[in-house]
C-alpha cells in the first residue's frame, strides 16, 4: 500500500497469558474512552477500477461506523479487497461513489495534500512489509511521523519508543541489520510515536512465523489498549481478529458482521434498505 513517494503523505512487551494471546482482550473495552462519536464512517462506499465492459467493482455500497476507542478487525478471503478497503479508508486511495469522513472531515472535499494534512500526528500505519525506510536507522524510521506532521523531533521520545518494544540496543541499526520481527517493532513504535488517535494495520503479522508473530500481537494490542487508539485491522488470521471488539467479513464486495448478518446498507435519506 505504502511506497517511499506517499513518505511526505505519512508515513517484546510482556507477554499476556493464553487467554488474552489467543481470545479477545475483554478488558479492553473498559479501558477505552466512551465517546461514541464515529471516528470513521463510511455511506455507500464503493470502489470500481476499469472502465466499461472491463470494469469489475472491487467494494459494493458499503457502511461502516468506527468508534473513538474501538478495535475492528477486517476478514475476508485473500482478494476479497481488504487492503483496498484499509486504503479508502485511511484516505490513500480515492473512491468511486459514496460518502466517507475521518474525524468528521469528508474525506472526498480533500485533494491529496489535504488529506496528507489530516492524517499527519492523528493516523499511524502498521503494514505487512513493515514499509521501513532502508536508509534511516531503526530510531530515524520512528522520528519520521513526528517530522512529517511538524511537531517538535525529540529524539529522546523516539529512544523510549523503541525501549518500550524491546528495542533499545537497536536505536542506530538499519532495517536490514533487523530481523522480521524487530523490523515490524519498529514499525509499531512508529506508528505510536504521534499518539495517534487512530491506527490502521494491514496483515501486521503476515510476514512473520506464529510465535513471532504472537509476540507482535501482544505488542500492538497491549499499546493499543494503553493508548486508548482506535485500532482497524485487515487480517487472514481468526485468532488476530477475536483479539478485537468487532470482526466484520468482506465477502462478495459487501461487509458481513461476525455472526454472518450483512452490515445495514443507509439510503441517501439515512433509511435502511
Amino acid at each position: 500500500m505504502s511506497t517511499p513517494e506517499t513518505r511526505k503523505q505519512d508515513v517484546e512487551h510482556p507477554s499476556q497469558d493464553d487467554r488474552s494471546r489467543h481470545g479477545r482482550d475483554d478488558h479492553a473495552l473498559s479501558a477505552r474512552p466512551q465517546d461514541r462519536t464515529p471516528v470513521l464512517m463510511a455511506r455507500q462506499l464503493e470502489k470500481t477500477v476499469g472502465s466499461g465492459a472491463s470494469a469489475i467493482t472491487i467494494l459494493k455500497g458499503l457502511d461502516v461506523e468506527i468508534h473513538a476507542g474501538e478495535s475492528v478487525a477486517i476478514v475476508g478471503s485473500s482478494g476479497a479487497g481488504k487492503s483496498t478497503l484499509l486504503a479508502l479508508l485511511a484516505g490513500l486511495d480515492t473512491l468511486t461513489h459514496g460518502e466517507l469522513a475521518l474525524f468528521g472531515e469528508s474525506l472526498s472535499s480533500l485533494d491529496e495534500d489535504g488529506r496528507a494534512r489530516l492524517r499527519a500526528g492523528q493516523v499511524g500505519f502498521v503494514f505487512q512489509n513493515f514499509q521501513l525506510l532502508p536508509t534511516l536507522t531503526a530510531q530515524e524510521n520512528v522520528l519520521l511521523p513526528l517530522e512529517l506532521s511538524e511537531r517538535r523531533v525529540d529524539t529522546e521520545q523516539a529512544r523510549q519508543w523503541l525501549a518500550r518494544v524491546g528495542l533499545e540496543a537497536r536505536v542506530q541499526h538499519l532495517p536490514k541489520q533487523l530481523s522480521g520481527g524487530e523490523q515490524q517493532r519498529v514499525a509499531i513504535a512508529r506508528a505510536f510515536v504521534t499518539q495517534p488517535a487512530l491506527v490502521f494495520a494491514d496483515e501486521p503479522t503476515g510476514n512473520l512465523d506464529r510465535a513471532t508473530g504472537d509476540r507482535v500481537a501482544d505488542l500492538l494490542f497491549t499499546l493499543n489498549r494503553e493508548s486508548g487508539t482506535t485500532l482497524v485491522l485487515v487480517t487472514h488470521d481468526p485468532q488476530l481478529a477475536a483479539r478485537c471488539d468487532r470482526t466484520l467479513t468482506l465477502d462478495e464486495g459487501r461487509l458481513h458482521t461476525h455472526d454472518g448478518t450483512t452490515v445495514p446498507s443507509h439510503g441517501p435519506e439515512g433509511v435502511d434498505r
